[in-house]
């Protein structure tokens, strides 16, 4: 019997143009000045000392470092401490009214409708969990924080990775087979699929794949399938 949903957002709950045509070129107008203006606070230097690293560029010289995140930017590169830094500049944004986040209206339905019935709900994003608590804090439907009973991100692990999936199997303390993964990502089903959890393909546009794997068009169908008949 699934007693867990973990979720993707992007193309999940949240459309992919709302993190690509919103999302993304605010933090890319920003950003630059955000840093410059934190950068010697421990929040953020924390997260530029990763990108110096990671990206072997001197740590001193903060536009390079700035040049470096926008080139990530531009290349959706799923890096921790770009993903940190986004979610901070996305945090002064909704605070200021200036964002919103997206969230389809069956996934608005249905993620209170399964919390009402006691499943616990948990969020798997490439984002970081600020983004992802600012997403669904601050959508044009309302606040959905409360529904969720936690985050996780890259740093459990890679979502195409079958180990991060063991790893929040970990943290939840569950068995496998009481856990149903929700993405638009095939290869993020494989990877969850590789330790027994159970998934559901989301395709919200386009032609259907041709595959033996559960898919859906919504919410709805997610809930017809695999949640009302156990």
């Amino acid at each position: 019997m699934i007693r867990v949903i973990l979720t993707d957002i992007e193309g999940t709950t949240s459309s992919i143009s709302f993190v690509h045509d919103v999302l993304f070129p605010y933090a890319a107008e920003h950003l630059p000045g955000f840093v410059r203006e934190y950068c010697d606070t421990p929040e953020v230097s924390g997260q530029l000392d990763s990108v110096a690293k990671d990206a072997d560029v001197d740590r001193g010289d903060t536009e390079a470092l700035i040049e470096i995140l926008q080139t990530w930017i531009r290349e959706d590169r799923k890096v921790t401490s770009l993903k940190a830094l986004q979610g901070m500049v996305w945090e002064q944004g909704y605070q200021k009214g200036e964002l919103q986040g997206h969230i389809y209206e069956d996934a608005a339905q249905y993620l209170q409708h399964w919390h009402d019935r006691g499943l616990r709900l948990y969020v798997y994003s490439s984002g970081s969990v600020k983004a992802q608590k600012l997403i669904f804090g601050f959508t044009t439907a309302g606040d959905f924080t409360p529904f969720f009973s936690g985050y996780f991100d890259t740093r459990i692990g890679g979502k195409k990775e079958p180990e991060a999936y063991r790893n929040i199997l970990k943290e939840l303390g569950v068995e496998a087979e009481t856990v149903l993964f929700l993405s638009d990502v095939e290869a993020e089903l494989e990877a969850a699929e590789a330790t027994g959890m159970e998934t559901a393909w989301l395709v919200r546009d386009g032609d259907l794949p041709e595959t033996e794997r559960f898919v859906a068009r919504g919410f709805a169908e997610v809930d017809a399938a695999l949640l009302q008949k156990r």
